[in-house]
Order: structure tokens, then sequence, then C-alpha cells
């Protein structure tokens, strides 16, 4: 296979998309001149960006953002049937050998069905569950390869298990470390001051979609208290009126602590990488965090740790597990023990 023409389709959401991205490296290490596009939700562009290609990074060729979340909210309104009608003009401007599926979804397989394809186009995805995570078999019925994984398999080589396959090359091991993003992005990443942040601060992302993944409010609070006696500002960040709530209930009882206003994508880069550490619950900040190679501390609660742990970097700790959260104690070691270093 020369240059072949590749379309990625991982729509959401923030930690899937990042957990994803190791395989553009993965594709230009083998195929440095293949045409690699990526069908992403709008919400998540900006998390692609830095992979764009330049004259001097070959990366992602194009991004195409699919707006599936605003359409849903007026389905049969002209101004959706008008933006549903340039996403489709767009995601048929280029005629796809390969297409990599690995979200496993009915809404990601019918944009596989939408794509233009060489008439012996693979469309590949994946054939079975992983536990705890969404999975719609109909979804197999769009692909031309269905690809079986393991039962208990990490986002990042679940991703890697599809595209192999597709590629039809060797299982890329955990041997070869992930890449997420270049060196030369991150290092330009300015450290945050859009917060007024002067002092040295630890993000707490105590926030997650799922009220089980979440770590109880008394333990944030003496995580909280410790880090601020030791001399850090905490920070307790928010995606929603009901998270900001308790970030201001969490603020309230930890001193010199802030709760930030929302922020943007291109603006969570910036507090993350300004931040001496982060701690998160099992939620796409912390993953932020962890695949930016920042000192990160990973609160596993209800979600197991083979899932998505941060297993690429000295500077991450995973800690807890399902059904067996860590305690304050656990979580506060790490913490320091990644402080000092």
């Amino acid at each position: 296979m020369g240059n072949p023409k590749i379309l990625l389709v991982k729509l959401s959401s923030l930690g899937d998309v990042l957990h994803n991205l190791p395989i553009v490296w993965d594709l230009r290490t083998r195929y440095p001149n293949a045409q690699i596009d990526w069908v992403v939700e709008e919400g998540y562009v900006n998390l692609l960006e830095p992979l764009l290609s330049s004259p001097s990074f070959r990366g992602i060729d194009r991004i195409i953002p699919f707006g599936l979340r605003s359409w849903k909210r007026s389905p049969l309104s002209p101004k959706t049937w008008q933006a549903f009608s340039v996403f489709k003009k767009d995601l048929q401007a280029q005629t796809y050998d390969i297409v990599i599926e690995t979200q496993g979804l009915l809404k990601s397989a019918i944009v596989c069905a939408l794509a233009s394809k060489s008439p012996n186009a693979i469309v590949a995805g994946l054939a079975n569950a992983t536990e705890f995570s969404g999975y719609e078999p109909l979804a197999r019925t769009f692909y031309s390869q269905s690809v079986q994984v393991p039962s208990q398999c990490h986002a990042v080589d679940r991703s890697r298990w599809v595209m192999c396959s597709a590629m039809d090359i060797p299982l890329v091991s955990r041997e070869i470390n992930p890449q997420f993003y270049p060196q030369s992005f991150v290092e330009q990443i300015p450290n945050s001051s859009i917060f007024g942040l002067h002092r040295p601060y630890v993000l707490c992302f105590h926030s997650t979609a799922r009220a089980a993944k979440r770590w109880p409010r008394e333990d944030w609070i003496t995580l909280g208290e410790a880090l601020a006696k030791d001399g850090y500002q905490i920070v307790f960040p928010w995606g929603s009126a009901a998270e900001r709530a308790i970030s201001e209930a969490l603020a309230m009882q930890v001193p010199h602590s802030l709760v930030p206003p929302a922020f943007s994508i291109d603006e969570a880069f910036s507090l993350i990488k300004g931040a001496s550490l982060a701690v998160g619950v099992d939620t796409g900040l912390t993953h932020l965090a962890a695949v930016l190679d920042r000192p990160t501390v990973e609160i596993y609660c209800d979600s197991p740790l083979w899932k998505t742990e941060g297993y690429w970097s000295k500077r991450i700790r995973n800690v807890g597990d399902i059904e067996a959260p860590p305690s304050v104690e656990e979580v506060l070691a790490a913490s320091r023990e990644l402080l000092k270093n």
C-alpha cells in the first residue's frame, strides 16, 4: 500500500478523542505520505488542531467537523439541513481507501457509510464491546472488516487493534509508547495567567458525568487543605452549573482556593500547562493533563484502571480501581511524590 487515503472516525468525547491520537503517529511512521483526515464532533476540533499538517510536520491533513449535537437540538430546521449538507459535501470531497472507526457506535458507522470510498475500500470497526464501554452491535453492518479486541482493552490499545487490522500490519504493542501531541506544540503552550493564577497551583478535576465515578467531597476537602498547607493554590474547575455549585462549596472549605470561570479547550491547554499538578477522576480533562505529560494523579472510583490509565509516563500515578476508590492518604502520597520530583 503506497500512499493510501485514510479517514479516521472518532467523534467524541474528550477523553476518547485523546486516546485515539496515537494512531495518527502510528500511521505516519509507516505511511509518511498518506492522506489522513479525521471526522470529529465540532466541539472537539481544537483537540486535533495541534496535529494539523504543516510544512514542518505531517499529521492530520483535514479535520472534518461533525455537528450532531447542535443538529439534534433542532433536527427539522432548514439551518440544520443546510449544515448537514455542508458536512456531507466536505466529507465526500475526498475518496478514501481506508476508513477506521474506533468508536463502535451507530452514529460513527453512519459517517463511514456517508464517506466517499474507492471500489475496494476497507471500512474497519469494532466487532465487539470492551467491558464498561458503550457499543452498538448494529454498527457492524456498516463495516467490511469487523475487528475482535480483548474484552479488557485499554482505549489506546483498542484503537491500535482496529488500525493495525485495517492496514494489515502487525499489532503495535505497548513497547512502542503512544505519542499524542508534538513536543514543539507542548513546549510553546503559554502558562496560564488568564484567571489571575500566580502562585503554584494544583488543579482538582472533581467533575464527571457519572456520579459513581466521583470521589467523595470530604476527601477533596481533606486533600485540598493538605496541599494548601504545602503552599499550593487549589483550583476547582467545572463544566456545568451543577458542577460549579460543587466547586464553590469545595472552595469555601479549602483556604486560598479558586473557582475559575468557564474556559475553552484552548484555555484548558494553558491552564494545565501552568499547573504544578493535576488531580482528577476518570474524566476528559484529567486525561488531557496525562497526555500533555503533566504531573497527574488519576483517581478511579467506579471505572476500571485498565480502561484508560496513563501508562506512558513516569509523571502519572493511577490510584483506586472499579468499586475500590482510593483513600485520601493514597492520593495525597501520590500527589506529594509527583510534586517533589
